[in-house]
């Protein structure tokens, strides 16, 4: 009984901590910015508009896909969401330094506490890919009810590799630098603005081991196609976010003991 009080207790103040970071972390981003919040929908709107410019009249691959606008908005604020979270979450450690040499804390909240403020960041954009829909007159269907198990997918498997990220940099910093390099080589290799059928036999059977592949196809299909993915996708979705989360818990609990000596 002791310890299950304990554990409640444990959990309301790792959810406090968690709460007041993610609102001082919004007031941060949105300080002394004209904008403000309006600015997490205008961007991925402008963001759209060059890439449709640069693809649709260069490229053409606007000819190939149909709502080439709406294709392109879903991939890149699903993977923008991906990029950021565990972008931020890898240096969660390293920022959290001074409170982390001052009290004792789970330093695991540093992490995930990232990933929930990039998700309140998805839920504002989400404004910018219904102006699309309405423009483009796509009735919302009830495959869009799919999207919170979607978010749910994306969030464990961001958690699992911002942990692995943010022990790795602790040790490591040359992976802050690193991480930049793979995350644009990793938005090329993913297909956010070209159709999949472009890419040769051995590129398409490649994407069936990518991540990010199936997190926007499934987000395009529930937004664009209407359509729920079966429960063979389902489950590969599942078990690429709980394999990744699994790699990543168990890597930062193996070391977060040292983190204090290199922070």
């Amino acid at each position: 009984m002791a310890r299950t009080m304990a554990a409640k207790g444990t959990m309301k103040r790792n959810w406090f901590i968690i709460t007041s970071l993610v609102s001082k972390d919004f007031k941060l981003k949105y300080r002394r910015s004209i904008l403000g919040v309006l600015w997490s929908v205008l961007n991925p709107l402008l963001m759209m508009c060059v890439l449709v410019a640069v693809f649709s009249n260069i490229l053409k691959f606007g000819d190939e896909i149909e709502n080439f606008p709406l294709y392109l908005i879903l991939g890149n604020i699903l993977f923008t969401l991906m990029a950021d979270s565990t972008s931020s979450a890898m240096n969660s450690i390293i920022e959290s330094a001074p409170l982390i040499k001052k009290i004792r804390v789970s330093k695991f909240i540093f992490p995930l506490e990232k990933i929930l403020f990039q998700l309140v960041n998805f839920a504002i954009s989400l404004i910018a890919v219904v102006i699309v829909m309405m423009f483009f007159r796509i009735s919302p269907t009830l495959s869009l009810l799919a999207l919170p198990l979607l978010l749910l997918f994306v969030a464990i498997f961001c958690a699992g590799l911002g942990m692995l990220l943010a022990a790795l940099a602790v040790f490591f910093r040359d992976i802050c630098h690193l991480w930049g390099v793979i995350i644009t080589a990793w938005t090329y290799a993913t297909p956010l603005f070209y159709p999949i059928g472009i890419l040769p036999n051995w590129m398409q059977a490649a994407e069936q081991f990518n991540p990010m592949y199936h997190y926007v196809t499934y987000f395009r299909d529930i937004a664009m196609n209407q359509i729920v993915p079966g429960i063979q996708e389902q489950f590969i979705c599942l078990g690429m976010a709980l394999s990744t989360f699994i790699i990543g818990f168990v890597v930062f609990k193996a070391t977060e003991k040292k983190f204090i000596l290199y922070v």
